[in-house]
Order: structure tokens, then C-alpha cells, then sequence
């Protein structure tokens, strides 16, 4: 992605020592740029309002106000960040709370530290983004009788399948807008309509739908 100014990232997480950690990596990427760190989720919020990052890193288990708590006070704001989640836990219901909720992504720590900085960046192009060894177990949460197995099945329209894959490559709203040349209002509802059909509640939930289902994935 071709841009002048670096990326506005906050760190929200409670381990001083990983954030260190964290700042340090951020800080060998000359596209990226810490802003700032909280070590709560009340600080973290605060922050993001005051601040208003382009990226936020948030982990999953603190104290007070843990991570679901905190994800789910920031998308209740007219922020526009994307929030990915960074954490250890590779719980299932962990991981679909998370998305659920409208998390933008969902990372481990335990990655090595060049792939946590390629999936900041992916993250950043405002582009779902999750751990690899995630995307079986999430598509196993989604095996369920009452979905339908193809886009066909769902009864999705020719431009609705469009956009389920080009979502499925990871691209938001407003880029899907500008490679169709259609308003961003449009695919909103499109998206909309397609999850319903899917039985589904977030893009990632549907990408990650669509890379196992679709023929044309």
C-alpha cells in the first residue's frame, strides 16, 4: 500500500512486557507508527477516543475490563479503527466472540515476529486478517446443518457471490466499492443481505465460509 504517512497503531494490553516487545517490532517498520500503549481496557478506550488510531492491538484477557469488553465498547463508538486481536488464546469461542463482536482480525502471540508484522500490515489496508492456524478451526465453528454448503444453496445473487469473493480476499467495504465501481452504501447492504442468507454474522465469518465452500473461492 502506497501512503505517506505511517500507521497510526495503540496497543492496548495489560503485560508490560509484551508491549515492549510489541513497540520494538512496530518501531523496525517505517510504514507503521506506535502512538501509544494503555495497559487496561478503560485506558485503552480512552485513548482510542482522544487519539483516534488507524489500527488498534488489543489482547483478550485483562483485568477490569477484559478484551471482549473493551472490543465491544470501541466498535459501539463512531471510531474507524480496525481492532485486531492479539492474544494467546486459540479457545474457539474465544475466537467467534471475538469476530462476532466485529474484531477485524485475530492474531497469536505465540507467532513469529515477522509474520505478527505481516498481518499488522494486512490489517492495516484495512484487510481481515487471522492466524492461519485459526482459519480450520474457525471454519470447523461454522460447519452447521442449518447453513447452506454452496452460494447456489443460499440463493445468492450473481452480484452478492461477487462480493462474498472479493471479501473472502480480505478487502473492506470501500475497497470492494472501488474495484466494482459501485457506492460503499450498496455494499453494506449487499453484505448485509448475503450474511443473512448465509446464516452468518461477520465478513470473516463469510471469507472464511467462502474459502471452504465456494467453487469459485
Amino acid at each position: 500500500m502506497s501512503r505517506e504517512k505511517p500507521i497510526s497503531i495503540l496497543i492496548i494490553d495489560d503485560h508490560p512486557l509484551f508491549r515492549k516487545g510489541l513497540a520494538d517490532l512496530i518501531g523496525m517498520d517505517q510504514s507503521l507508527r506506535l502512538i501509544a500503549e494503555a495497559s487496561s481496557g478503560e485506558e485503552g478506550l480512552s485513548k482510542a477516543l482522544t487519539l483516534r488510531p488507524e489500527l488498534i492491538l488489543l489482547d483478550l484477557n485483562m483485568k477490569g475490563m477484559d478484551g471482549l469488553e473493551t472490543l465491544k465498547a470501541l466498535k459501539q463508538t463512531n471510531l474507524e479503527s480496525y481492532v485486531v486481536m492479539l492474544t494467546v488464546s486459540n479457545n474457539e469461542s474465544d475466537v467467534t466472540d471475538a469476530l462476532r463482536l466485529g474484531a477485524d482480525g485475530y492474531l497469536l502471540k505465540d507467532m513469529e515476529p515477522e509474520s505478527v508484522l505481516e498481518h499488522i500490515q494486512i490489517a492495516a489496508s484495512g484487510r481481515l486478517t487471522i492466524t492461519d492456524s485459526l482459519t480450520e478451526l474457525l471454519a470447523r465453528a461454522l460447519r452447521d446443518d442449518g447453513r447452506p454448503k454452496t452460494p447456489n444453496e443460499a440463493g445468492l445473487t450473481n452480484r452478492e457471490e461477487e462480493i462474498l469473493n472479493l471479501i473472502s480476499t480480505g478487502m473492506s467495504n470501500k475497497q470492494i466499492a472501488r474495484e466494482l465501481d459501485i457506492t460503499e452504501g450498496t455494499i453494506k447492504v449487499h453484505v448485509k443481505h448475503l450474511l443473512k442468507k448465509l446464516n452468518l454474522r461477520t465478513r470473516l465469518e463469510a471469507a472464511v465460509w467462502c474459502t471452504k465452500n465456494s467453487p469459485t473461492a
